[in-house]
């Protein structure tokens, strides 16, 4: 029997995950925060088949608690997966709430290697651990495309925290002989995608436009470029870096990259809106083809240190793993996203 453990479970690539575990009869459990509001809509045609908790990754007692309890629960387990998705995972305000992004992001990573490095040695052996990175750690790109290899620079409280977290998890596999993995994802979307990430919020503004619920939609930088897939494709290669024999850290991109304005023209497109764009800087405006503004820009959005292009080569992983997605266009994903 395996079993699975999911930070983050509730989130856009928590969910894919858990459906993907279950379908291959893996027993998944999870944590949620505890809010005021109820924040499980992803998992709600899953949440009968799965085991849940509230637990955060500041409270390493609680967390330890929980995998103590899993692991008595199944002493027949042949492998436990762990796979850490739960983070302060928006980049703009983790300028806002740093000290809160770094003890979820980085210090929590840690707490979760200490509570599997206590385990009886018979117990660790058989659990492999997988860290959600991000393209953010490669920040002011020092080489393109961004491999494994390339240096890492970041520009955010944000990518700072989890730059802690992917070395402290080669520490911990180095050091303690932990099978623990870092997964380097760039930009991944969904219909699961939260309100507040640029491609959602480009992708709901359009269906209010084209129903008359608004006018426009404010941004900052169009001009970033950004490498974007599909989280359904990405979850996939989650569970592929823990069904190898040694752990490593991999790449997951689609080699392809697009500004925030260009992914903006192709939403508009879909719904059969054709952009023009005029005007330079904070005056920059795009009007469709009756000639009403639906792009403005607000310097309210620009971060305080932009990250202008991200390009990831996922070649390691498709050789590696035999990684490979099923929504191999942008296009695909922008169709998918309406749906």
């Amino acid at each position: 029997m395996n079993i699975a453990f999911i930070t983050g479970i509730t989130g856009q690539d928590g969910s894919y995950l858990a459906e993907l575990l279950l379908k291959k009869s893996y027993k998944v459990y999870g944590i949620q925060r505890r809010t005021s509001l109820f924040n499980t809509t992803r998992i709600d045609r899953i949440r009968d088949k799965i085991t849940m908790r509230y637990g955060d990754l500041t409270d390493g007692a609680g967390i330890s608690n929980y995998i103590h309890e899993i692991v008595r629960e199944n002493k027949d387990f042949h492998v436990f997966e762990i796979y850490n998705l739960a983070a302060q995972s928006h980049v703009k305000i983790s300028f806002e709430i740093p000290e809160y992004t770094s003890d979820v992001d980085g210090i929590g990573v840690m707490r979760l290697l200490e509570i599997i490095r206590t385990l009886p040695v018979d117990i660790r052996n058989k659990i492999k651990f997988y860290q959600a990175g991000t393209s953010e750690l490669y920040g002011k790109v020092l080489e393109t495309p961004q491999t494994e290899t390339t240096p890492f620079n970041p520009v955010s409280p944000y990518a700072a925290a989890k730059l802690y977290a992917y070395h402290i998890v080669k520490m911990y596999r180095e050091a303690y002989n932990i099978f623990a993995t870092n997964g380097i994802l760039f930009n991944h979307e969904s219909p699961r995608r939260g309100e507040n990430f640029l491609t959602m919020k480009v992708v709901n503004g359009v269906k209010d436009i084209n129903a008359n619920k608004k006018d426009f939609i404010s941004l900052g930088n169009i001009y970033s470029k950004r490498d974007w897939g599909h989280a359904k494709d990405y979850v996939k290669g989650m569970w592929l870096m823990l069904q190898q024999k040694k752990p490593g850290d991999y790449v997951l991109a689609t080699g392809e990259t697009y500004t925030v304005k260009e992914f903006v023209n192709k939403a508009f497109s879909y719904k059969g809106y054709e952009l023009k764009w005029s005007g330079e800087n904070e005056n920059e405006v795009a009007k469709d083809q009756n000639g009403i503004i639906r792009i403005k820009i607000d310097p309210k959005y620009y971060r305080p240190c932009e990250v202008d292009l991200l390009l990831g080569d996922p070649s390691k992983a498709i050789k590696e793993l035999g990684w490979k997605r099923d929504y191999d266009t942008l296009d695909k994903l922008i169709v998918d996203m309406f749906n």
